[in-house]
């Protein structure tokens, strides 16, 4: 179906929808999915995706800031939400206001937002905040380095705040040549049995994102409680490839994604004409060029410049020269027949050929989850079934 859209991206329900299925299906039996809708859900549309998900039977989601809760709760979303990078001073009366969950890092955190804790201990005059606390486990991010000891007293000085969750995050989940991820899961097992042998026992544990979830290691899942797994870049369509000896994926998934736009002009230009900004490419023959409405303010990466590619008329076409704010040159002497007005394909699939997000990102020197985030907020969204 073609938009009326200079440039837009096209997102399937039934896509988003299918790969959540797909990694439901392949988590340990009891466990349960937080979907990862941080970043407007990597670009696909936070609140549309996660009403697809709740209607799937998804019972949280996890964002990144109190803001992004919000937006998710003014679109109708009730589930849980998790909000993981952190509460800013402002935004701490908005974690009850809107029954969001925090991820606390620190200590600090806990003490910060226990609104009762001038009352003494075991004061209930302010219903319990359930919190999650994450352990820094190796990746010297966010998580606190504090010691098991350290938790259980602090759980104790602060009876409004109640640890729900226990979770810690992977730096290195698909390199299997590294004993990094061994070492986290040892030292989050530690801290589990530290912390229950204190009395401190969270009902909720989590550990693995998409990339442990896909090629998952002994020692993630938990007995005697909920076991959640946090689903991101899946849900969207992707997993990240292994280094070393990694087994097989266990479950398969395909982007929910496509990105297209306008041809906004067509000419033929001679041999040896300058193309684009500083006449970096030059036309080493007779070619038919078209410029295309979608450049680095779209979310076109400007690493693409010269050797990306899109797809035209079903093959693939060469970016030309470098790529503008709002416009890209590409070559259309193999699609002579395409004209102002008709599509190219950034992202997606023509027949049988094919560009994804990880293609496009190993082209430009970056990562999938910034190409995918990078797709600019003029871009329109349209969503399809």
């Amino acid at each position: 179906m073609s938009q009326q859209a200079r440039c837009y991206v096209e997102i399937s329900r039934s896509r988003i929808a299918a790969n959540y299925r797909a990694v439901r299906d392949a988590v340990a039996p009891g466990s349960s999915v937080i979907c990862v809708v941080k970043a407007n859900a990597y670009g696909h549309g936070a609140v549309e995706v996660a009403r697809v998900l709740r209607n799937e039977g998804a019972e949280w989601f996890a964002v990144s800031s109190v803001d992004e809760g919000i937006a998710l709760r003014h679109g109708g979303i009730m589930c849980r939400i998790l909000v993981m990078a952190g509460i800013m001073p402002w935004e701490r009366e908005a974690l009850r206001d809107y029954r969001l969950t925090p991820v606390l890092h620190s200590l600090d955190d806990m003490a910060a937002l226990d609104v009762g804790g001038g009352c003494g201990a075991g004061c209930r005059c302010v219903e319990a905040l359930d919190v999650h606390l994450k352990i820094d486990t190796g990746m010297d991010r966010l998580g606190t380095l504090a010691s098991a000891k350290e938790i259980a007293e602090a759980a104790a000085a602060h009876p409004a705040i109640r640890i729900e969750g226990l979770l810690s995050h992977f730096a290195s989940p698909t390199d299997f040549t590294s004993e990094q991820t061994p070492d986290q899961i040892r030292a989050f097992s530690t801290m589990v049995r530290d912390l229950a042998d204190l009395g401190v026992r969270p009902s909720i544990l989590h550990f693995s994102s998409t990339n442990a979830i896909a090629y998952p290691r002994s020692g993630t899942t938990f007995d005697g409680v909920t076991s959640l797994v946090r689903p991101g870049h899946a849900i969207y369509g992707y997993v990240s490839p292994t280094r070393g000896p990694a087994p097989q994926a266990v479950f398969s998934v395909e982007p929910a994604l496509s990105w297209k736009a306008r041809i906004v002009a067509v000419k033929d230009v001679p041999a040896g004409a300058k193309i684009g900004y500083g006449g970096s490419f030059v036309a080493p023959g007779p070619m038919r060029i078209g410029v295309i409405a979608a450049g680095y303010a779209d979310g076109v990466p400007h690493r693409l410049s010269n050797k990306g590619r899109v797809i035209a008329g079903g093959r693939y076409a060469a970016i030309l020269g470098t790529v503008s704010m709002d416009l890209t040159t590409i070559d259309l002497t193999q699609a002579p027949h395409l004209s102002p007005g008709d599509e190219v394909t950034l992202l997606g699939s023509e027949g049988d050929v094919s560009l994804d997000a990880q293609q496009i990102a190993k082209t430009a020197g970056t990562i999938s989850y910034n190409v995918l985030c990078g797709i600019s907020a003029r871009v329109k969204r349209f969503y399809v079934d």
